[in-house]
């Protein structure tokens, strides 16, 4: 079975962060996932979050594997040179997710909990975009969506099949629908 990670590498490099997050659990699963996915690092702007509590919900331990960057503000916050800075937010004008096509040099950053990216921040991203749903999802899931789409489209894998199921799996058969 392929497991990413292995074979084809994505290509480019990609950071994920929030803005002014406060719940420790939530940055600790986006931080987790963020690892498993690959990520180059992960910072946060103005966070005021429990960092015990990051820590108990990153079983990955994904702080000793990841640069961590913890600006205090937007005035202080960089990027490398030529690294794209996404926005992900229920914006009208943001792109649809699944139309985005991602830059290879990306830092992805997402908005707190029961709230937005700010007005300044939304004006400093190169991009902003949407994940198509009804309604805002947690930071956590929003961070996974975005980052398995950047997976699917920038790591080599195979187009899908024009057909319902994929490749066939020794000892299994494919259910035809």
């Amino acid at each position: 079975m392929r497991q990413f990670g292995q074979g084809d590498a994505m290509r480019g490099y990609f950071s994920i962060g929030v803005e002014s997050i406060s719940k420790g659990y939530n940055l600790g699963n986006l931080v987790r996932t963020a690892h498993a996915f690959g990520a180059s690092s992960f910072f946060t702007i103005d966070a005021s979050v429990n960092y015990a509590e990051v820590k108990s919900s990153d079983t990955s331990h994904a702080d000793i594997h990841l640069p961590f960057y913890a600006y205090k503000n937007l005035a202080e916050f960089t990027l490398p040179k030529e690294c794209v800075l996404v926005g992900v937010e229920l914006l009208d004008e943001a792109v649809d997710l699944p139309s985005f096509r991602h830059p290879m040099r990306a830092a992805y950053v997402l908005g707190p909990e029961k709230g937005s990216l700010s007005p300044a921040l939304v004006k400093r991203c190169d991009f902003t975009v949407k994940i198509p749903a009804k309604f805002c999802v947690n930071v956590g899931v929003a961070g996974a969506l975005v980052m398995y789409d950047r997976m699917i489209s920038l790591g080599g894998f195979a187009e899908r099949p024009v057909r319902a199921g994929g490749k066939v799996i020794e000892g299994r058969k494919n259910r035809r629908n």
